[in-house]
């Protein structure tokens, strides 16, 4: 008889939907190794790959094998050798994939394999190890069988560790399944480990953020490097209208009339982005998909259309904590007061570090710096949303009236980076085209960012949802203005990447070319990979990767976990 899948189970003998999930026996094991990791993977649905998990996947690939099979408890039967064996009990409330079940007749015993070597200390084994394998053995008492012990095979050391299935830990693993569903049902994420050296080896290190959320909540501690696992990948982008991006085995092809052009691993990529009529094909877009690799669609002059991300982020509980606080007027108002105020404190840095004059002007004038900082106390004091877009809207037309004091003088260009006002819809001249195609693209990125941490890009707190506008990443681009898309555009101009060519003017507009934009982006993507220190963690991490960081911090803000939402500005 085959001993079938919870989902084949479920298919004869319907549960009610009232009835709580069966845990799987690996979510056991997390929970005695850390009960926060259990509940950001079994009740959040959250999951991230590092070496050790991708390391653990290989390992297993010699026993995950579907169809295992068991005979019928008490039948006589020869040896019993059945691998990769789904096991399930309504009574235990739990469910386990067996890795491989050996023995004879009903004597049979489990064998979970592990990555590592053998650990040396008592019992054998660490706890989570024994208590997931005693989980595997009471599911074969459930199906009749007898089990007194199980085997941890080590495949680095190539050994085998017995586990009896004694009183004590048997008493062990029925707490840790209550504890596990009581942790699950009361919706209440449990906190941080305290200072552990097991974080610094989770794969959900970048999720959880322990060492953050302790430091913002007064521990005396410096958060410890986040190590991102795919900081190497890039966006590709594909502009040329008639572009098809194909996938060829590990790679995505782009094609320009049927002529290769382009070829790139897809361990490489981090998003794709298809300008104007650019075109996928279905199996790399089902690809990307399975890699969760984002698909960003864009006009033909940059405004950012949408994006696809498969099924996406699963973590209910991070949209219905936000939902809740966007009908909070308190809460709208102090995050929009924050963010408003880092814009202002990051454009007044700008303007201070990048200011370009002679002599007595050599430097920013302390009035203006004043009178920006005086924006800032009036940000922070404002009573409503409609107050403080006007302070906003005012420090905005400060800032722009001096922007042009940063850019190189442009005699030999015939004026053509002139600027004189912020103006767009249509922009009148070079540098206001850049800004709102800047702008466009930081749209792109925190709706990406936005969107794998979980939260809904459409539902804001400062910007009010309008139809199509994603909200949340109008609100969450403000601190970056400045450091990202304006910087970018000093950069090209000052340093002469892009020229007064690469800009074509019609009608009272001003756009840039097919090789102006490819020569933006680059300014731009070199921008979000440069590496920063953060002001608060003290740690280096590159912008792209900030933005992740950041994103997350407002999910644990809005659940809680930290009574301030910590946002960036430079000195």
């Amino acid at each position: 008889m085959e001993i079938t899948s919870q989902r084949d189970r479920a298919s004869r003998s319907p549960r009610r939907s009232d009835e709580p999930p069966l845990l799987p026996a690996r979510m056991v094991n997390e929970y005695v190794y850390c009960p926060r990791l259990a509940y950001l993977e079994w009740v959040q649905g959250e999951f991230a790959h590092n070496e050790y998990t991708v390391d653990g996947k290989i390992k297993h690939r010699r026993v995950d094998q579907k169809g295992g099979r068991l005979p019928e408890a008490g039948e006589e039967s020869a040896a019993i050798h059945a691998r990769s064996v789904d096991l399930a009990s309504e009574r235990l409330g739990v469910i386990a994939k067996t890795d491989l079940v050996e023995g004879w007749g009903d004597q049979v015993r489990p064998v979970d394999y592990k990555r590592g070597k053998r650990p040396h200390v008592s019992k054998g084994a660490y706890l989570p190890e024994r208590v997931q394998l005693c989980v595997q053995g009471l599911l074969l008492r459930e199906h009749g069988y007898r089990s007194d012990e199980g085997i941890l095979y080590y495949v680095a050391s190539k050994e085998r560790v017995p586990v009896p299935f004694d009183d004590e830990l048997i008493s062990e693993t029925l707490r840790a399944i209550r504890e596990l569903r009581a942790v699950a049902e009361s919706g209440k994420i449990p906190p941080p480990l305290e200072d552990s050296p097991k974080c610094a080896k989770c794969s959900l290190v970048g999720i959880c953020l322990p060492d953050e959320l302790r430091f913002i909540n007064g521990a005396d501690l410096e958060p410890r490097p986040l190590f991102p696992a795919l900081d190497s990948a890039l966006p590709l982008y594909v502009q040329s209208p008639g572009s098809y991006v194909r996938k060829d085995g590990q790679c995505l092809v782009v094609q320009e009339n049927r002529e290769k052009v382009a070829q790139v691993r897809l361990e490489e990529i981090s998003q794709v982005v298809l300008f104007g009529p650019a075109a996928m094909s279905t199996p790399a877009l089902h690809e990307c998909f399975r890699r969760q690799i984002p698909v960003t669609y864009l006009s033909y002059g940059g405004w950012f259309l949408g994006h696809t991300v498969g099924t996406g982020n699963r973590n209910v509980e991070t949209r219905t904590h936000q939902y809740r606080a966007s009908f909070d007027p308190d809460r709208c108002l102090d995050l929009a007061r924050s963010w408003v105020v880092a814009k202002i404190a990051n454009c007044r840095t700008l303007l201070r570090r990048n200011w370009r004059g002679e002599g007595n002007e050599a430097k920013a004038p302390a009035r203006l710096m004043a009178l920006m900082k005086a924006d800032m106390r009036a940000a922070a004091r404002a009573e409503t949303l409609e107050s403080l877009l006007g302070v906003e809207g005012a420090a905005a037309t400060r800032y722009f009236q001096h922007f042009s004091r940063m850019l190189k003088a442009t005699e030999g260009a015939g004026h053509a980076f002139d600027f004189r006002s912020r103006n767009r819809r249509p922009p009148r001249d070079p540098i206001n085209a850049m800004l709102s195609f800047a702008y466009a693209l930081l749209v792109k990125e925190w709706t990406v960012a936005l969107s794998t941490v979980g939260l809904d890009s459409y539902r804001g707190f400062y910007h009010q949802p309008r139809f199509g506008r994603p909200a949340l990443a109008l609100d969450m681009m403000e601190p970056f203005r400045p450091l990202l898309a304006d910087s970018a555009v000093l950069t090209a101009v000052n340093n002469g990447e892009v020229q007064p060519e690469d800009f074509v003017h019609a009608a009272g507009s001003c756009a840039l070319t097919a090789s102006g934009r490819k020569k933006f982006i680059a300014a731009l993507e070199r921008r979000l990979a440069q590496e920063v220190t953060h002001p608060i963690f003290h740690y280096r991490l590159s912008y792209r990767r900030l933005l992740e960081v950041q994103a997350r911090l407002l999910v644990r803000y809005l659940a809680g976990e930290i009574s301030r939402y910590p946002n960036f500005v430079t000195r």
